[in-house]
Protein backbone atom coordinates (compact mmCIF):
# COMPACT_ATOMS: atom_id res chain seq x y z
CA UNK A 1 0.00 0.00 0.00
CA UNK A 2 2.81 2.39 0.97
CA UNK A 3 4.94 1.50 -2.33
CA UNK A 4 1.50 2.32 -3.89
CA UNK A 5 1.00 5.89 -2.73
CA UNK A 6 4.76 6.27 -2.95
CA UNK A 7 4.44 5.54 -6.44
CA UNK A 8 1.27 7.82 -7.79
CA UNK A 9 2.99 10.46 -5.72
CA UNK A 10 6.24 10.47 -7.90
CA UNK A 11 3.67 10.59 -10.71
CA UNK A 12 2.03 13.26 -9.71
CA UNK A 13 4.96 15.29 -9.10
CA UNK A 14 5.88 14.53 -12.50
CA UNK A 15 2.90 15.29 -13.80
CA UNK A 16 3.32 18.80 -11.95
CA UNK A 17 6.56 19.30 -13.04
CA UNK A 18 6.14 18.87 -16.85
CA UNK A 19 3.33 21.26 -17.14
CA UNK A 20 5.41 23.97 -18.33
CA UNK A 21 6.86 22.03 -21.09
CA UNK A 22 3.62 21.01 -22.61
CA UNK A 23 2.88 24.67 -22.35
CA UNK A 24 5.63 25.15 -24.03
CA UNK A 25 5.19 22.94 -27.18
CA UNK A 26 1.14 23.09 -27.68
CA UNK A 27 0.91 24.59 -31.18
CA UNK A 28 5.01 23.72 -32.52
CA UNK A 29 5.18 21.49 -35.20
CA UNK A 30 7.75 18.81 -34.96
CA UNK A 31 9.60 16.84 -37.45
CA UNK A 32 10.33 12.81 -35.87
CA UNK A 33 12.30 10.60 -38.03
CA UNK A 34 11.46 6.44 -37.86
CA UNK A 35 14.05 4.67 -39.44
CA UNK A 36 13.65 1.19 -40.29
CA UNK A 37 15.41 0.02 -37.53
CA UNK A 38 13.23 1.28 -35.27
CA UNK A 39 9.66 -0.39 -36.77
CA UNK A 40 11.81 -3.68 -35.50
CA UNK A 41 12.14 -2.45 -31.75
CA UNK A 42 10.20 -4.27 -29.02
CA UNK A 43 9.72 -0.48 -28.01
CA UNK A 44 7.88 0.59 -31.31
CA UNK A 45 4.21 -0.10 -29.53
CA UNK A 46 5.38 2.75 -27.03
CA UNK A 47 6.54 5.25 -29.38
CA UNK A 48 3.33 5.29 -31.21
CA UNK A 49 1.85 5.67 -27.95
CA UNK A 50 3.67 8.04 -27.11
CA UNK A 51 3.17 10.19 -30.69
CA UNK A 52 -0.36 9.60 -30.41
CA UNK A 53 -0.06 11.66 -26.78
CA UNK A 54 1.73 14.55 -28.35
CA UNK A 55 -1.17 14.77 -30.67
CA UNK A 56 -3.53 14.54 -28.25
CA UNK A 57 -1.46 17.65 -26.72
CA UNK A 58 -1.89 20.10 -29.38
CA UNK A 59 1.65 19.43 -30.93
CA UNK A 60 1.74 19.32 -34.59
CA UNK A 61 3.20 16.20 -35.94
CA UNK A 62 5.54 15.19 -39.10
CA UNK A 63 6.96 11.58 -39.15
CA UNK A 64 9.60 10.66 -42.05
CA UNK A 65 9.62 6.92 -42.10
CA UNK A 66 12.96 4.84 -43.53
CA UNK A 67 13.14 1.48 -44.04
CA UNK A 68 16.83 0.58 -44.68
CA UNK A 69 17.07 -3.02 -42.99
CA UNK A 70 13.69 -3.66 -44.42
CA UNK A 71 14.79 -3.07 -48.16
CA UNK A 72 18.36 -4.94 -47.31
CA UNK A 73 15.74 -8.05 -46.80
CA UNK A 74 13.64 -7.24 -49.64
CA UNK A 75 17.15 -6.65 -51.85
CA UNK A 76 18.59 -10.58 -50.29
CA UNK A 77 15.47 -12.17 -50.75
CA UNK A 78 15.96 -11.80 -54.48
CA UNK A 79 20.13 -12.60 -53.84
CA UNK A 80 20.55 -8.42 -55.19
CA UNK A 81 23.20 -6.74 -54.00
CA UNK A 82 22.92 -3.88 -51.26
CA UNK A 83 25.33 -0.95 -52.71
CA UNK A 84 26.16 2.25 -50.25
CA UNK A 85 28.19 5.06 -51.57
CA UNK A 86 28.90 7.70 -49.40
CA UNK A 87 26.24 6.91 -47.24
CA UNK A 88 23.58 7.20 -49.74
CA UNK A 89 22.16 3.36 -51.59
CA UNK A 90 22.58 3.24 -55.58
CA UNK A 91 19.30 2.18 -56.98
CA UNK A 92 19.31 0.61 -59.87
CA UNK A 93 16.24 0.26 -62.57
CA UNK A 94 15.84 -3.59 -61.58
CA UNK A 95 15.82 -2.92 -57.74
CA UNK A 96 13.30 0.36 -57.47
CA UNK A 97 10.23 -2.01 -57.53
CA UNK A 98 11.49 -3.85 -54.80
CA UNK A 99 12.49 -0.73 -52.92
CA UNK A 100 8.98 0.64 -53.82
CA UNK A 101 7.61 -2.46 -52.02
CA UNK A 102 9.77 -2.58 -49.08
CA UNK A 103 8.83 0.92 -48.41
CA UNK A 104 4.76 0.67 -48.83
CA UNK A 105 5.13 -2.01 -46.41
CA UNK A 106 6.45 0.17 -43.62
CA UNK A 107 4.29 2.81 -44.46
CA UNK A 108 1.34 0.91 -43.91
CA UNK A 109 2.40 -1.04 -40.68
CA UNK A 110 3.14 2.88 -39.09
CA UNK A 111 -0.69 3.70 -40.47
CA UNK A 112 -2.04 0.77 -39.01
CA UNK A 113 -0.71 0.98 -35.48
CA UNK A 114 -1.61 4.63 -35.41
CA UNK A 115 -4.77 3.71 -36.29
CA UNK A 116 -5.52 1.61 -33.34
CA UNK A 117 -8.37 2.82 -30.82
CA UNK A 118 -8.47 -0.23 -28.51
CA UNK A 119 -9.97 0.57 -25.52
CA UNK A 120 -7.74 -1.18 -23.29
CA UNK A 121 -4.64 0.28 -25.07
CA UNK A 122 -3.23 3.98 -24.90
CA UNK A 123 -4.68 4.37 -28.24
CA UNK A 124 -8.29 4.32 -26.76
CA UNK A 125 -10.16 7.01 -28.70
CA UNK A 126 -7.19 8.89 -30.17
CA UNK A 127 -9.01 9.11 -33.34
CA UNK A 128 -5.50 10.10 -35.08
CA UNK A 129 -5.82 11.37 -38.41
CA UNK A 130 -2.33 10.16 -40.59
CA UNK A 131 -2.38 11.83 -44.50
CA UNK A 132 0.36 10.89 -46.63
CA UNK A 133 0.69 11.66 -50.38
CA UNK A 134 3.37 13.06 -53.08
CA UNK A 135 4.46 16.11 -51.10
CA UNK A 136 8.22 15.68 -51.72
CA UNK A 137 9.17 16.57 -54.78
CA UNK A 138 12.93 14.98 -55.86
CA UNK A 139 15.45 14.99 -58.25
CA UNK A 140 18.14 12.42 -59.57
CA UNK A 141 21.56 12.29 -57.64
CA UNK A 142 23.21 11.43 -60.89
CA UNK A 143 26.60 10.13 -61.67
CA UNK A 144 29.16 11.28 -58.22
CA UNK A 145 32.65 10.64 -58.73
CA UNK A 146 32.16 8.07 -61.59
CA UNK A 147 29.06 6.10 -59.42
CA UNK A 148 25.68 6.12 -61.43
CA UNK A 149 23.23 6.35 -58.88
CA UNK A 150 20.22 4.75 -60.66
CA UNK A 151 16.79 6.03 -58.84
CA UNK A 152 18.36 7.76 -56.19
CA UNK A 153 17.53 11.14 -55.67
CA UNK A 154 17.62 14.10 -52.97
CA UNK A 155 14.89 16.49 -51.66
CA UNK A 156 14.50 19.34 -54.31
CA UNK A 157 11.23 21.13 -52.33
CA UNK A 158 8.95 19.80 -49.73
CA UNK A 159 4.97 21.13 -50.49
CA UNK A 160 5.08 23.40 -47.54
CA UNK A 161 1.82 24.82 -48.39
CA UNK A 162 -0.03 21.86 -48.45
CA UNK A 163 1.21 20.34 -45.57
CA UNK A 164 0.43 23.38 -43.37
CA UNK A 165 -3.24 22.69 -44.56
CA UNK A 166 -3.18 19.40 -43.23
CA UNK A 167 -1.22 20.30 -39.93
CA UNK A 168 -4.32 23.27 -39.93
CA UNK A 169 -6.72 20.13 -40.10
CA UNK A 170 -5.54 18.10 -37.05
CA UNK A 171 -3.69 15.54 -39.69
CA UNK A 172 -0.42 14.42 -38.57
CA UNK A 173 1.35 14.16 -42.06
CA UNK A 174 3.59 11.08 -42.80
CA UNK A 175 6.15 11.31 -45.22
CA UNK A 176 8.32 8.12 -46.72
CA UNK A 177 12.10 8.51 -47.78
CA UNK A 178 10.40 8.26 -51.61
CA UNK A 179 10.06 11.29 -53.50
CA UNK A 180 8.57 12.65 -56.58
CA UNK A 181 10.01 14.19 -59.88
CA UNK A 182 7.35 16.73 -61.96
CA UNK A 183 8.40 13.97 -64.92
CA UNK A 184 6.32 11.39 -63.32
CA UNK A 185 9.99 9.33 -61.77
CA UNK A 186 10.21 8.03 -58.53
CA UNK A 187 13.03 8.41 -56.80
CA UNK A 188 14.56 6.96 -53.14
CA UNK A 189 16.26 9.32 -51.21
CA UNK A 190 17.34 9.26 -47.62
CA UNK A 191 15.54 9.33 -44.54
CA UNK A 192 17.42 11.87 -43.13
CA UNK A 193 17.55 14.01 -46.03
CA UNK A 194 13.57 14.21 -46.15
CA UNK A 195 13.65 14.91 -42.72
CA UNK A 196 16.22 17.98 -42.38
CA UNK A 197 14.78 18.97 -45.43
CA UNK A 198 10.98 19.28 -43.87
CA UNK A 199 12.32 20.67 -40.63
CA UNK A 200 14.28 23.46 -42.41
CA UNK A 201 11.42 24.35 -45.48
CA UNK A 202 8.38 23.75 -42.74
CA UNK A 203 10.56 26.20 -40.22
CA UNK A 204 9.84 23.58 -37.23
CA UNK A 205 10.50 23.97 -33.91
CA UNK A 206 12.38 20.93 -33.27
CA UNK A 207 13.70 17.70 -35.65
CA UNK A 208 13.89 14.40 -33.11
CA UNK A 209 15.64 11.43 -34.90
CA UNK A 210 15.35 8.00 -33.14
CA UNK A 211 18.70 6.24 -33.13
CA UNK A 212 19.60 2.89 -32.18
CA UNK A 213 21.94 5.10 -29.50
CA UNK A 214 20.65 7.00 -26.78
CA UNK A 215 22.28 10.16 -27.53
CA UNK A 216 26.39 10.67 -28.31
CA UNK A 217 28.49 10.27 -25.41
CA UNK A 218 31.98 11.70 -24.58
CA UNK A 219 35.04 9.75 -24.44
CA UNK A 220 34.40 8.63 -20.61
CA UNK A 221 31.23 7.17 -22.19
CA UNK A 222 29.15 9.60 -20.57
CA UNK A 223 25.59 11.00 -22.35
CA UNK A 224 25.75 15.00 -23.87
CA UNK A 225 22.78 15.85 -22.97
CA UNK A 226 23.09 19.09 -24.65
CA UNK A 227 25.93 19.56 -27.49
CA UNK A 228 26.89 22.85 -29.52
CA UNK A 229 27.20 22.80 -32.99
CA UNK A 230 31.05 22.93 -33.27
CA UNK A 231 31.17 20.65 -30.58
CA UNK A 232 28.94 18.77 -32.87
CA UNK A 233 31.55 19.19 -35.49
CA UNK A 234 34.37 17.74 -33.66
CA UNK A 235 32.72 14.52 -32.90
CA UNK A 236 31.99 13.60 -36.22
CA UNK A 237 35.76 14.23 -37.55
CA UNK A 238 36.74 12.40 -34.64
CA UNK A 239 35.11 9.26 -35.71
CA UNK A 240 33.53 6.61 -33.34
CA UNK A 241 29.88 6.78 -34.30
CA UNK A 242 27.93 4.29 -36.00
CA UNK A 243 26.43 4.59 -39.13
CA UNK A 244 23.02 5.27 -38.18
CA UNK A 245 23.88 8.01 -35.10
CA UNK A 246 25.98 9.86 -37.35
CA UNK A 247 23.83 10.29 -40.03
CA UNK A 248 21.55 11.54 -37.45
CA UNK A 249 24.07 14.01 -35.83
CA UNK A 250 25.00 15.49 -39.50
CA UNK A 251 21.22 15.71 -39.78
CA UNK A 252 20.26 17.19 -36.90
CA UNK A 253 23.83 19.78 -37.36
CA UNK A 254 22.21 21.15 -41.17
CA UNK A 255 18.93 21.60 -39.69
CA UNK A 256 20.15 23.71 -36.55
CA UNK A 257 22.16 25.76 -39.28
CA UNK A 258 19.40 26.33 -41.20
CA UNK A 259 17.32 27.99 -38.37
CA UNK A 260 15.57 24.99 -36.93
CA UNK A 261 15.85 26.22 -33.41
CA UNK A 262 16.40 22.66 -31.83
CA UNK A 263 16.95 19.39 -32.50
CA UNK A 264 17.25 16.02 -30.79
CA UNK A 265 18.89 12.40 -31.01
CA UNK A 266 17.07 9.99 -28.85
CA UNK A 267 16.93 6.29 -28.91
CA UNK A 268 14.29 4.09 -30.31
CA UNK A 269 14.56 1.32 -27.49
CA UNK A 270 14.53 3.40 -24.50
CA UNK A 271 10.38 3.21 -23.38
CA UNK A 272 9.76 6.95 -23.03
CA UNK A 273 12.36 8.43 -24.25
CA UNK A 274 10.42 11.05 -26.49
CA UNK A 275 8.21 12.15 -23.74
CA UNK A 276 11.08 12.70 -21.35
CA UNK A 277 13.14 14.15 -23.76
CA UNK A 278 10.95 16.92 -24.45
CA UNK A 279 8.80 17.11 -21.09
CA UNK A 280 11.45 16.41 -18.10
CA UNK A 281 14.47 18.92 -17.16
CA UNK A 282 17.11 16.51 -17.93
CA UNK A 283 15.77 14.47 -21.08
CA UNK A 284 16.81 11.30 -21.96
CA UNK A 285 18.96 11.75 -25.42
CA UNK A 286 20.89 14.47 -26.77
CA UNK A 287 19.66 18.17 -27.81
CA UNK A 288 21.90 19.82 -30.40
CA UNK A 289 22.06 23.95 -30.66
CA UNK A 290 23.59 25.59 -33.17
CA UNK A 291 26.80 27.65 -31.67
CA UNK A 292 25.60 30.82 -29.89
CA UNK A 293 27.47 34.43 -30.24
CA UNK A 294 27.26 33.71 -26.10
CA UNK A 295 30.17 31.79 -25.04
CA UNK A 296 29.68 29.53 -21.65
CA UNK A 297 33.60 29.16 -20.53
CA UNK A 298 35.71 28.93 -18.03
CA UNK A 299 36.60 32.25 -16.12
CA UNK A 300 39.85 33.56 -16.24
CA UNK A 301 42.46 35.92 -14.63
CA UNK A 302 41.36 38.90 -17.29
CA UNK A 303 37.29 38.41 -16.38
CA UNK A 304 37.70 39.85 -13.09
CA UNK A 305 36.85 43.22 -13.63
CA UNK A 306 33.82 41.91 -15.88
CA UNK A 307 32.68 40.04 -12.93
CA UNK A 308 33.16 42.62 -10.22
CA UNK A 309 31.04 44.98 -12.33
CA UNK A 310 28.62 42.39 -12.55
CA UNK A 311 28.38 41.39 -8.75
CA UNK A 312 28.50 44.47 -7.00
CA UNK A 313 24.72 45.74 -7.36
CA UNK A 314 23.90 41.93 -6.36
CA UNK A 315 25.99 42.57 -3.48
CA UNK A 316 24.66 45.83 -2.78
CA UNK A 317 21.21 44.44 -2.19
CA UNK A 318 22.67 41.43 0.28
CA UNK A 319 21.35 38.88 -2.55
CA UNK A 320 25.36 37.81 -2.81
CA UNK A 321 28.16 37.51 -0.09
CA UNK A 322 31.46 40.70 -0.75
CA UNK A 323 34.13 38.82 -2.76
CA UNK A 324 37.11 40.90 -3.12
CA UNK A 325 39.28 41.29 -6.05
CA UNK A 326 41.94 39.36 -4.79
CA UNK A 327 39.07 36.49 -3.35
CA UNK A 328 38.00 36.31 -6.99
CA UNK A 329 41.53 36.25 -8.44
CA UNK A 330 43.20 33.62 -6.33
CA UNK A 331 39.40 31.69 -6.75
CA UNK A 332 39.10 32.44 -10.71
CA UNK A 333 39.04 28.67 -11.39
CA UNK A 334 36.11 27.81 -9.69
CA UNK A 335 34.07 29.81 -12.04
CA UNK A 336 32.53 29.57 -15.62
CA UNK A 337 31.17 32.37 -17.00
CA UNK A 338 28.93 34.12 -20.18
CA UNK A 339 30.76 35.85 -22.65
CA UNK A 340 28.54 38.13 -25.00
CA UNK A 341 30.56 40.31 -27.58
CA UNK A 342 33.84 40.68 -25.19
CA UNK A 343 31.11 41.38 -21.58
CA UNK A 344 30.70 39.29 -18.74
CA UNK A 345 27.47 38.87 -18.28
CA UNK A 346 26.51 35.99 -15.90
CA UNK A 347 29.08 33.65 -13.73
CA UNK A 348 28.88 31.26 -10.86
CA UNK A 349 31.02 29.01 -9.41
CA UNK A 350 31.70 25.33 -8.17
CA UNK A 351 33.46 24.78 -4.60
CA UNK A 352 33.82 20.70 -4.50
CA UNK A 353 34.26 19.00 -1.20
CA UNK A 354 35.58 15.61 -2.53
CA UNK A 355 35.66 13.76 0.54
CA UNK A 356 31.90 14.17 1.14
CA UNK A 357 31.66 13.82 -2.72
CA UNK A 358 29.41 17.05 -2.86
CA UNK A 359 29.80 20.48 -3.97
CA UNK A 360 28.62 24.23 -3.48
CA UNK A 361 27.24 26.14 -6.13
CA UNK A 362 27.76 29.73 -5.21
CA UNK A 363 27.47 33.44 -7.11
CA UNK A 364 25.01 32.83 -9.50
CA UNK A 365 24.44 35.75 -11.37
CA UNK A 366 23.23 37.10 -14.35
CA UNK A 367 22.85 41.12 -15.65
CA UNK A 368 19.90 42.66 -15.18
CA UNK A 369 19.80 43.79 -19.06
CA UNK A 370 20.28 39.86 -19.92
CA UNK A 371 17.66 38.07 -18.09
CA UNK A 372 14.80 35.96 -19.07
CA UNK A 373 16.43 33.80 -21.88
CA UNK A 374 17.91 31.00 -20.16
CA UNK A 375 20.86 32.20 -19.52
CA UNK A 376 20.57 30.85 -15.47
CA UNK A 377 19.50 27.51 -16.76
CA UNK A 378 22.83 27.40 -19.30
CA UNK A 379 24.83 28.29 -15.74
CA UNK A 380 23.28 25.66 -13.79
CA UNK A 381 23.81 23.25 -16.98
CA UNK A 382 27.33 23.87 -16.65
CA UNK A 383 28.06 23.50 -13.26
CA UNK A 384 26.06 20.27 -13.04
CA UNK A 385 28.08 19.07 -15.69
CA UNK A 386 31.74 20.16 -14.38
CA UNK A 387 30.10 18.69 -11.26
CA UNK A 388 29.36 15.71 -12.60
CA UNK A 389 32.99 15.55 -14.24
CA UNK A 390 34.57 15.60 -10.99
CA UNK A 391 33.00 12.89 -9.94
CA UNK A 392 30.56 14.88 -7.04
CA UNK A 393 27.20 13.25 -6.23
CA UNK A 394 25.68 16.15 -4.90
CA UNK A 395 25.41 19.45 -5.86
CA UNK A 396 23.83 22.20 -2.55
CA UNK A 397 23.61 26.40 -2.49
CA UNK A 398 22.73 28.77 0.15
CA UNK A 399 20.84 31.10 -0.53
CA UNK A 400 18.42 34.31 0.86
CA UNK A 401 16.23 35.56 -2.02
CA UNK A 402 16.07 33.19 -4.85
CA UNK A 403 14.65 29.60 -3.46
CA UNK A 404 12.14 29.49 -6.09
CA UNK A 405 14.29 29.38 -8.81
CA UNK A 406 16.64 26.59 -7.82
CA UNK A 407 13.32 24.82 -6.24
CA UNK A 408 11.76 24.57 -9.90
CA UNK A 409 14.70 23.30 -11.21
CA UNK A 410 14.88 20.66 -9.29
CA UNK A 411 16.96 21.43 -5.61
CA UNK A 412 15.24 20.12 -2.49
CA UNK A 413 15.15 22.56 1.27
CA UNK A 414 17.74 20.94 3.74
CA UNK A 415 19.09 21.40 6.63
CA UNK A 416 22.74 22.51 8.19
CA UNK A 417 23.69 19.01 9.11
CA UNK A 418 23.89 17.46 5.81
CA UNK A 419 26.38 20.40 4.85
CA UNK A 420 29.84 18.74 4.84
CA UNK A 421 31.55 19.80 7.81
CA UNK A 422 33.54 22.62 6.82
CA UNK A 423 30.56 24.45 5.16
CA UNK A 424 28.77 24.03 9.03
CA UNK A 425 31.44 25.83 10.20
CA UNK A 426 31.32 28.51 8.40
CA UNK A 427 27.97 29.03 8.28
CA UNK A 428 26.56 32.73 8.67
CA UNK A 429 23.65 32.68 11.14
CA UNK A 430 23.09 36.29 10.58
CA UNK A 431 22.56 36.55 7.19
CA UNK A 432 20.71 32.84 8.00
CA UNK A 433 20.60 31.58 4.59
CA UNK A 434 18.41 28.78 3.32
CA UNK A 435 20.28 25.44 2.10
CA UNK A 436 19.02 23.18 -0.82
CA UNK A 437 20.54 20.08 -2.19
CA UNK A 438 19.91 18.51 -5.29
CA UNK A 439 21.42 14.80 -6.45
CA UNK A 440 22.96 14.65 -9.63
Amino acid sequence: MRQRVSDELNYVDWFRHSSPYINAHRGKTLVILIPGEAFESPNFSNIIHDMALLDSLGIRLVLVQGARPQINRALGARDLPSRIEDGYRVTPQEQLIDIIQASAAVRVQLEAQLSMGLSNTPMANAGLKVCSGNYVVAKPLGVVDGIDYGHSGEVRRIDSEAIFRLLEDDNMVLLPHLGFSPTGEVFNLKAEDVATQAAIQLKADKLIIFTEDEGIFDEKDELYSELLAHHADTILANGGLTPITRDALEACLMAVRAAVPRAHIISFNENGGLLSELFTREGSGTMIDEDSYEKLRLATIDDVGGMMHLLAPLEAKGILVRRSRELLENEIERFLVIERDGAIVACAALYPFEQERSGELACVAVSPEYRGSNRGERLLKGIEYEAKRQGLDTLFLLTTRTAHWFIERGFRETTLSTLPAKKQALYNYQRNSKIFAKQL
